[in-house]
């Protein structure tokens, strides 16, 4: 061993045992590296900071974009709403069900964000079905690893392999290079799952019934909003078709409110907020309050030709993304005591509806708009989302008391799922083509989300996880100074001598068991960093095909199934599953020990160590 060579070995171990203690962070042991290997004199400067030029970073971080777009447009959300209804009440279908669409989502976004979009998917699942989340959040994590595997753009490891590969002169994966191998993997994951599920505690979390946030159905059936409320279709023949709703006053001529006026563009239907100068169109549907007391709405629909149409009280839920609800209370100091509803000008000033009102713990059933306000009454408001917000800036009027547990799930950008995926299609079609680089195909596909208003600049540069990028960037430099002190043939000896004799499995065994065990340690990302030189040179001694010993790294790097710790994916679920350590150790060490089984058998058959 030459003195360069332990110098950079003293310095990854360094790197490794900070990786472990998880102090400093990992993009700043990145950095560090980064900074001190050229000063060994292996490396020059340009070389070290050559991963801020690769591609492969780049790609890395507009595919975090596109799970951004991907994410704000509802995309994410409404595949989780499909799953709740196609599982139906089966746990086997709600397992498998849940793991395929992670992972096939996972395939063309961060695995990270995945999970995270899921989590209170699942846990939501798991309150309406009485399971325990500990049954969900374990398929849930494994599943986003497995998507790593499905195909080449769903994972930093699968990147790092194949820019390695074209470093060395290669032609680098294809798109789907991966999905044989993940398919199959997947599958297994399934069924193993469905039985290792009754290893983990099965207790639910406690109750949480008393600190369960109020949802817009608690509302409609506390304010009784369910006999007031109801949807009308303004009729070609209706007089208020051409006027506004300043012109036709319907507060003060019929007892009713516009709450909402739904209006078709298209394909698409908007939810606009009523104003004063909101002219009606025909087949404009109106979402009305009836706050009149004995107002009879049938004759009321009859002597302005309005058609009556359904109206749960689901409805709110329904279109909860255009429409929200707020609580909130009349402040001490405010100029609207002492005014009726109507004379404060709520719509006009605060641009929401009253549709509740409660006088301590009382809630009126009707006639709350002609009440006289005092201090500390509660109001509830409905409009749109935006407005709600703007409450949370000014206290002096009104304070916001509460917001209903739907609020969280409202979208940035709704209506433009189809145009979120349409983006993602160009993506995949350029990447499998081969018309362009993958990385253009990628940056393609970001400025289409741009230009058609599904994620802006600010959202861009937020979503991309710089932490990840970083870390990939600083270790980089430690694959080209093994190389060049002689590291890397020194690895790849060691492992052939270690398996001499043995057979070509048991040399891809190994090398999937030193990847898998190293990345206990440290991230998987710098684990492939790590070992693709290594693959590549064990490749090159047996004069074979790279290709498998590459592809054997890679699906070893998202086999991290072992400890909470081996991935971000695992930590993120440990909470809502209430899991311990143990918990992933009994539950991934026989994964992890199948996933290498089927790899090592996979592998040799579908890309052959020495083709013909």
């Amino acid at each position: 061993m030459n003195p360069e060579l332990a110098i950079v070995l003293g310095l990854l171990a360094a790197a490794i045992a900070m990786f472990a203690m998880n102090k400093p962070r990992m993009d700043a042991v990145g950095l560090i590296m980064l900074t001190i290997l050229p000063f060994t004199g292996v490396i020059t400067m340009s070389e070290s900071l050559a991963g801020f030029s690769d591609p492969n970073i780049v790609l890395l971080g507009a595919l975090f974009v596109i799970g951004e777009g991907l994410v704000r447009t509802g995309v994410a959300q409404r595949l989780g709403d499909w799953l709740m209804q196609a599982a139906g009440t089966s746990e086997t279908r709600l397992i498998a069900l849940l793991m395929t669409v992670v992972a096939t989502l996972g395939a063309f976004m961060s695995s990270t964000g995945v999970v995270a979009i899921f989590i209170p998917v699942a846990l939501r699942v798991a309150q309406s079905t009485g399971m325990a989340p500990s049954q969900l959040m374990m398929p849930l994590s494994v599943a986003a690893l497995i998507s790593g595997m499905m195909t080449l753009v769903a994972t930093a490891p699968n990147l790092v392999v194949n820019s390695e590969l074209v470093r060395h002169g290669k032609a680098g994966f294809s798109f789907f290079s991966f999905t044989p191998f993940g398919v199959p993997i997947l599958v297994l994951g399934i069924v193993y799952l469905l039985f290792a599920r009754r290893w983990l505690a099965a207790t639910s979390h406690r109750d949480a019934g008393s600190s369960r946030r109020v949802s817009l159905l608690d509302w409609v059936e506390k304010y009784q909003l369910a006999e007031r409320e109801f949807r009308v279709r303004v009729t070609p023949q209706s007089p208020l078709v051409g006027k506004t709703l300043g012109e036709i006053d319907l507060r003060e001529d019929s007892g009713i409110n516009v709450v909402a006026i739904e209006r078709q563009r298209g394909f698409s239907i908007d939810v606009l907020a009523p104003r004063a100068r909101t002219a009606l169109q025909a087949e404009d549907v109106l979402l009305v309050d009836v706050f009149a007391p004995r107002m009879d709405i049938h004759k009321a629909c009859l002597r302005l030709a309005l058609d009556e149409l359904p109206l749960t009280g689901a409805y709110f839920s329904d279109r909860s993304q255009e429409i929200g609800m707020a609580e909130v209370m009349v402040a001490a100091d405010s100029s609207l005591v002492g005014k009726t509803v109507i004379e404060a000008g709520f719509r006009t000033r605060f641009r929401l509806t009253v549709v509740g009102l409660r006088h301590g713990q009382i809630a009126m059933v009707a006639g709350h708009l002609t009440e006289v306000l005092r201090v500390g009454d509660t109001l509830l408001l409905i409009g749109p989302w935006k407005e709600i917000g703007r409450l949370q800036s000014d206290r002096s009027e009104l304070v916001l008391l509460n917001l209903p547990a739907e609020r969280s799930e409202v979208l940035p950008v709704p209506g433009k799922a189809l145009q979120a995926l349409v983006c993602l299609l160009v993506m995949v079609g350029l990447m499998v083509s081969g018309i362009v680089p993958n990385v253009q195909a990628a940056l393609i596909a970001c400025l289409l989300m741009g230009a058609l208003r599904c994620i802006d600049l600010d959202s861009a540069y937020r979503s991309i996880h710089w932490k990840s990028l970083i870390l990939i960037v600083g270790m980089l430099p430690f694959s080209i100074a093994l190389q060049k002190t002689g590291g890397v043939e020194l690895a790849a000896d060691g492992l052939m001598a270690m398996t001499s004799g043995a057979g070509t499995y048991a040399l891809l065994a190994s090398l999937f068991a030193i990847t898998a065990l190293l990345g206990l340690f440290i991230s998987n990302t710098a684990t492939a960093v790590l070992m693709a030189p290594v693959a590549l040179a064990i490749a090159g001694d047996l004069h074979a095909s790279p290709y498998p010993f590459a592809m054997i790294v890679a699906l070893a790097a998202s086999t991290a199934f072992m400890t909470p710790i081996s991935s971000p994916v695992n930590a993120l679920v440990m909470g809502p599953g209430n899991y311990k350590f143990g918990d992933f150790v009994r539950v991934g060490v026989p994964l992890s020990l199948m996933v290498m089984i089927v790899c090592v058998l996979l592998v040799p058959w579908l890309l052959p160590i020495h083709p013909s």
